[in-house]
């Protein structure tokens, strides 16, 4: 039963991710004022429509090798990325409230049931604001500030739903707040000193939404460790074929939420907190 759960939210997060990258692609036409014409998938070299067996998540480019069925030109390999990362984010997820003990059937024995599935729908919903920015800072280098501030609002109420009941002043309080400003401080810290040629303008705002959902400032730290570690290993190489200065911290930011906030137990008690 468990492994299909796990089958399920996988190909849920594939299709997720698929649906993702097309909206981060017509997002961004629309904000150069181009117009979208097509409602359907098209290939961006030579624009036919594809067809829904070209459509399907991961499998369709495995088998097309990346590239389009009509006019055979690459396809890119963000879509792949896109389907493949948010269907590993949900499996994570999943992974996460097993390792938490947190399965669906102690969520529907649970005290307050509605408030229990709630959280995990906010979740949910939260992950997949991360993942469009993820997507878009990806693919250009950008964050959508309309996304942005909806992601700030998700993870708000995602820290109320985790704390609701149990919430203690001051020092849940303060701890959401260490952890907003270690994540989101510190990156609007570099880009102020830097004016904006390390990382974007959209970083400390993602990152301030991350540390609201965390809302503990240790689980903030091993994030913070996790994504600049990995943009790191990374980027180091693209950087210095490059010369380019400016990481876009975005997908790895996300990247590093998933693992912490889904094995914040571990995190939290086997490494020190």
């Amino acid at each position: 039963m468990q492994i299909f759960f796990y089958v399920i939210i996988f190909i849920m997060g594939a299709c997720l991710g698929s649906f993702l990258c097309c909206m981060a692609r017509r997002l961004h036409l629309k904000s150069i004022k181009q117009q979208v014409k097509n409602k359907r998938s098209i290939c961006l070299h030579c624009h036919s429509e594809l067809k829904w067996y070209d459509n399907i998540p991961i499998m369709s480019w495995l088998i097309l090798k990346g590239k389009c069925r009509k006019c055979g030109k690459k396809i890119g390999i963000a879509e792949l990325l896109s389907e493949l990362g948010v269907a590993l984010a949900f499996l994570t997820i999943g992974l996460g409230l097993q390792f938490s003990g947190a399965t669906i059937e102690v969520l529907l024995d649970s005290q307050q049931p509605v408030t229990a599935w709630l959280s995990l729908i906010m979740l949910l919903v939260f992950i997949l604001m991360l993942s469009f920015l993820a997507i878009y800072d990806g693919i250009y280098g950008q964050l959508p500030v309309s996304i942005l501030i909806v992601a700030v609002i998700c993870a708000i109420i995602v820290i109320v739903l985790r704390k609701w009941g149990s919430f203690s002043m001051p020092q849940d309080f303060l701890d959401i707040l260490y952890s907003v400003l270690i994540l989101g401080g510190i990156y609007l810290v570099l880009y102020l000193v830097s004016k904006g040629k390390w990382v974007g303008d959209g970083d400390w705002i993602l990152g301030t939404a991350i540390g609201i959902a965390l809302g503990n400032p240790w689980l903030a730290i091993n994030t913070l460790f996790i994504a600049n570690l990995t943009a790191c290993l990374v980027m180091a190489p693209v950087v210095q074929k490059t010369h380019h200065k400016k990481i876009y911290f975005g997908p790895f930011m996300v990247v590093a939420f998933v693992i912490v906030y889904s094995f914040a137990e571990f995190f939290y008690y086997a490494i020190g907190g």
